[in-house]
This record gives structure tokens, C-alpha cells and sequence, in this order.
């Protein structure tokens, strides 16, 4: 039997940039066929868009792409911050995927409230639907970010939380799994760095840039969702999957996608709780945080939860977007790759759908 065959699957904020390939992933059925996929997330329109963009005809055989659309996928509206929506959407979940979240750095440092609401009590709500009403969920998975490794802003510290909220839930609730993956910079989704200089480029504006030595992580989409998927499949209770990925100067994205337009870069300066580098293990994980082929895995800090493994070697110092960067040259071929070059969006978003 396969990861997902039967299950009921629950995708909390699946209205995102993830949430959308998550749901195509698992309606291709590479790891199973699913009993059905809950879409639950606050926002009415982007719940219609998504179901519109399942009923779309193949432009090759005229046939419906997904024809048990209709079985599959259910939409509900509802609220992550909202206990009694949480636990209608949990009801008959085998597996939770909790995407919700605020993660807009100056947003969250203009209203942090907003974003305890969000990513610390929704994380809580996830886990009192369970506790309270004896909910029988396998797994919970927490998307986290990088910005949750040694956090200096209140998006980071908040999905901080959230891990912490899902790592102590193995001990409270022992019967579900709770896990969490951790990434950097997810290429092209909502309010990431890249639609946004595609948009000033068109428009002829300046590349706005923080600075000329700020780094990121880059992760296709397809990464985030592998990430998942292998969290799913191999993490023991309260670890934290991470991807080993490539990174970038954000001044290279820039320069690849501006090409030989003339178009000028601008350096505004760091932005509130902003680093010049992001980290996905820190020193003090280190010590705990052991390589699993092409991811590493941080093991909880609770001893009641930590399983030694002594044939595995953990990290020696902290991952680091500044420690291993791509040259121009790579930059600019990983994003020709992921067709995210000035002209290549539309058929990027025409993949996403099959």
C-alpha cells in the first residue's frame, strides 16, 4: 500500500502557490491514490479560481484533466485562527499538510499579533482539534521557513513556534506524528523576490535590491512539495526535514532576469527584520541535525524523543545561504531551467496545471 492510498488529506491555506502543486502532485497519484484532498483556507475567490482551474479541458485530447474532480477535492472555507473551523476540516483527516500562514516579513513586523494568530495559535488550534476531540490523524506536517532558524523578525519567530507548538505535540499526543519541514525562498510563489522584479521589469522600472550582498536559498516549488512528500515517507516524530538546496546572490537573480535590458538596479537598504544571510540549521543545531541523502533531518531537543542513530555523522557547523553560492552563470541556468526568465511565465504556469 502507498503513502496516500485511502487517506483523506488536508491542506490547510491550499489556496497557495504550494497548496495549488501539492494538490496536483496528489492527484497524479505518485504516491498513492487519495481518498480525497481537503482544500480549507480563508479566501472565497482563490477557492473558486482553483476549482475552475481543475475543470479545464487538455488543449491535445479535449478531455477533462482531472475527471473525478468532483470525489477528490473538497473546498472549505474556514479560518486556521478559528478553533471550530479547524476541528470541522480535521474531522476525517489521516494526514494534515498545515500551509497556512503569514509569511510577509515587514507585514509581520508592522503586526506581529497578526502573525501569532496565524502561525502560533493556528499550529495550537491543529493540535487542540486533535487533543480534544480524540481526532484520528496519522500525520501532521508544519511548513516552516528558514527565517525560523535563529529568527531576528516576528515572521520567524512566530514559525519558531509553530515547529516548537508541533515538536512538544508528540509527547502530548503520541498517537499522531508530528513533523516539520524547513526551507528557504520557494521560486516565484506569492510575494517572493522573483514576480516582483519580473513586474518592475516589464514595467521598465529599477530592480529594487536591499543590498549587493544579500543571499537566499532558491527552491523550486516542485522541491517544496518533494520535501514534504520525504518528510512523510521517513521522518520520525518531531524531526524537521531540510532540503539540501542551492542559493544565490539576489543581485545575480536580478542581473540574470534583467539580461541586456536597459534597466537599472536600486539598492534601498535592508527592510525591517530582514537578514543579509538566511540560515536553515544553526550552530546549536548542528550537533543534532544528521544527513539523510539528499536532505538533512534536525532531531528534536526533548530527550523523550530522540532515537540515537550512531552510523550517521551530524553537521559540524550551520548551513548558511552565504556558505555555498551559485555562480552567475548557474543562477541564471536554474532559472531557464524552471522557465522563470522575462517570457517564460505563461508556460510555467500552464505546467503547474497538469
Amino acid at each position: 500500500m502507498k503513502l496516500f492510498d485511502n487517506k483523506v488529506i488536508v491542506i490547510t491555506g491550499g489556496t497557495g502557490s504550494l497548496g495549488k502543486v501539492l494538490t496536483r502532485r496528489l492527484l497524479a497519484k505518485e504516491l498513492g491514490a487519495p481518498k480525497k484532498i481537503i482544500i480549507f483556507s480563508r479566501d472565497e475567490a482563490k477557492q473558486h479560481a482553483m476549482r475552475l482551474e481543475y475543470q479545464y479541458k487538455d488543449s491535445v485530447t479535449d478531455e477533462v484533466i482531472y475527471d473525478n474532480f468532483a470525489r477528490l477535492i473538497e473546498f472549505r472555507i474556514g479560518d486556521i485562527r478559528s478553533y471550530s473551523s479547524v476541528c470541522s476540516a480535521l474531522r476525517d483527516a489521516d494526514i494534515v499538510i498545515n500551509a497556512a500562514a503569514l509569511k510577509q516579513v515587514p507585514s509581520c513586523e508592522y503586526f506581529p499579533y497578526e502573525a501569532v494568530q496565524t502561525n502560533i495559535i493556528g499550529a495550537e488550534n491543529i493540535v487542540r482539534a486533535i487533543s480534544e476531540n480524540n481526532l484520528q490523524v496519522e500525520t501532521v506536517v508544519g511548513v516552516s521557513t528558514d527565517k525560523a532558524c535563529k529568527p531576528v523578525n516576528a515572521m520567524g519567530i512566530s514559525k519558531a513556534m509553530q515547529e516548537r507548538i508541533f515538536i512538544a505535540a508528540n509527547i502530548l499526543i503520541p498517537q499522531t506524528r508530528f513533523i516539520c519541514v524547513r526551507y528557504g525562498n520557494v521560486l516565484a510563489s506569492r510575494g517572493s523576490v522573483i514576480p516582483l522584479f519580473h513586474e518592475q521589469i516589464k514595467h521598465g522600472n529599477a530592480v529594487t535590491i536591499t543590498t549587493q550582498e544579500m543571499t537566499r536559498f532558491l527552491l523550486p516549488l516542485e522541491g517544496a512539495v518533494d520535501t514534504i512528500f520525504t518528510a512523510l515517507q521517513a521522518g520520525k516524530p518531531g524531526e524537521i526535514y531540510i532540503p539540501k538546496i542551492p542559493s544565490a546572490r539576489i543581485e545575480d537573480v536580478a542581473k540574470a532576469l534583467i539580461e541586456d535590458r536597459k534597466i537599472a538596479i536600486e539598492y534601498t537598504g535592508i527592510r525591517p527584520g530582514e537578514k543579509v544571510h538566511e540560515i536553515l540549521v544553526s550552530e546549536e543545531e548542528a550537533w543534532r541535525t544528521y544527513d539523510r541523502g539528499e536532505y538533512y533531518a534536525i532531531k528534536p531537543m526533548l530527550p523523550e524523543l530522540v532515537h540515537p542513530e550512531p552510523d550517521l555523522k551530524a553537521l559540524t557547523k550551520e548551513y548558511s545561504s552565504g556558505d555555498f553560492l551559485m555562480t552567475f552563470e548557474e543562477t541564471k541556468a536554474l532559472l531557464e531551467k524552471q522557465n522563470l526568465m522575462i517570457g517564460q511565465e505563461g508556460k510555467k504556469a500552464g505546467e503547474l496545471l497538469r
